[in-house]
């Protein structure tokens, strides 16, 4: 049974929602989220049974060129949700608002979720703790459902002083009380990144909605990762908390070169490929 069978118990042809997620939490059953920022990768995952596609500004990383999240605008990120959105059928689709877009104010944040639900987002998804509750409240007010994020937030690297584990000794408490807060406001889950895996477990313990691990441990209602990071397209070796399940940069390098050889060498295109 495919994850996305599993969270419908046994239901598959409809979007999933967040009541469903919600439903999870209570069973007590975990679910795998992934980025995605096209149509391709969207409508494999979807096939593959991916419950929540996130449609990450993380894009920055790894499809805009830029070395962080921080440069990522709203402008970029729209096309992106809407070729997700548009790819997929049952999965449920999370914009990530972008730096800027939504820390000047509730209304800000307001025009920005809408862009996104506009174009095919379930749901919008937000950094920070109670600093962005008016925001938070004003979103789901207006009937868009928002996920949270905590603890190693991207957008804010050069204020963490990189990337770097968030949550230790005091920090723990002001991060519980964050995703309590985050609850309070609405919110319907909250991620947690790069945090101690007892921080995080004590969190999803302490709270009603799902929390959604990422270098958090296994304590977590759920796990995300991004996609070219766990397919190993992404170079180097990763942050610690990665699990590589392929190596598509070896599959696909090995792929263009033979292409070239073959090119170069009048292999390619041979008479089977060509038109009478």
């Amino acid at each position: 049974m495919t994850e996305l069978a599993s969270l419908y118990g046994g239901i598959t042809t409809r979007r999933v929602t967040v009541r469903d997620l919600q439903l999870a939490k209570d069973r007590g059953e975990r679910w795998a989220m992934t980025t995605s920022y096209d149509m391709l990768t969207a409508a494999l995952f979807d096939e593959a049974g991916i419950p929540v596609l996130l449609v990450g500004d993380s894009a920055g990383n790894n499809v805009l060129g830029y070395e962080t999240t921080v440069p990522v605008t709203l402008e970029e990120m729209v096309p992106l949700v809407r070729a997700v959105a548009r790819s997929t059928s049952r999965s449920l689709v999370v914009g990530d608002l972008p730096f800027g877009s939504y820390q000047g104010s509730p209304e800000q944040a307001l025009s920005s979720a809408v862009r996104f639900m506009q174009v095919g987002a379930q749901a919008v998804k937000l950094e920070g703790g109670r600093r962005v509750l008016p925001q938070v409240e004003l979103l789901v007010e207006s009937g868009v459902p928002v996920m949270g994020h905590l603890g190693l937030t991207p957008q804010s690297v050069n204020t963490l002083g990189g990337y770097r584990v968030q949550g230790r000794g005091d920090q723990g408490d002001r991060l519980i009380q964050d995703a309590l807060a985050l609850q309070d406001a609405g919110a319907f889950a909250v991620v947690l990144e790069v945090v101690p895996g007892d921080l995080a477990e004590r969190v999803t313990k302490e709270l009603a909605i799902p929390t959604i691990g990422i270098g958090a441990g296994a304590g977590c209602d759920a796990q995300v990762l991004v996609w070219t990071d766990l397919a190993g397209l992404t170079p180097g070796p990763g942050p610690k908390f990665l699990k590589r399940y392929a190596d598509l940069r070896t599959v696909l390098g090995e792929a263009v070169r033979e292409y070239a050889d073959d090119v170069r060498e009048g292999r390619y295109p041979a008479p089977e490929h060509g038109y009478s």
